[in-house]
């Protein structure tokens, strides 16, 4: 007979959202968050590995320096991604 696991006895661990730029280039997909104080990015081949790397790298961001690294007095409602033609 298996034992079923208790859901209701686990801890959920916070989490914090943010809002990440992803790239693609021609060699992979580049990855990085704002909101954040400091450099924090991420790469991948695809999408799903860019996105794996930066939430990796945020976490580690975070435990290395802290809640402190948190843009809380500026937090980032939206992200617009937009084009310009600028003549040179």
């Amino acid at each position: 007979m298996r034992k079923q696991k208790n859901n209701r006895n686990r801890k959920r661990l916070p989490t914090e959202a943010f809002k990440i730029i992803v790239e693609k280039h021609a060699d992979g997909y580049v990855a990085y968050p704002l909101g954040l104080k400091g450099v924090v990015v991420g790469q991948g081949d695809s999408y799903e590995q860019a996105m794996a790397d930066v939430k990796s790298a945020i976490r580690f961001h975070i435990e290395t320096f802290g809640k402190d690294v948190l843009d809380v007095e500026s937090p980032v409602l939206e992200a617009f991604v937009a084009e310009a033609e600028v003549t040179m």
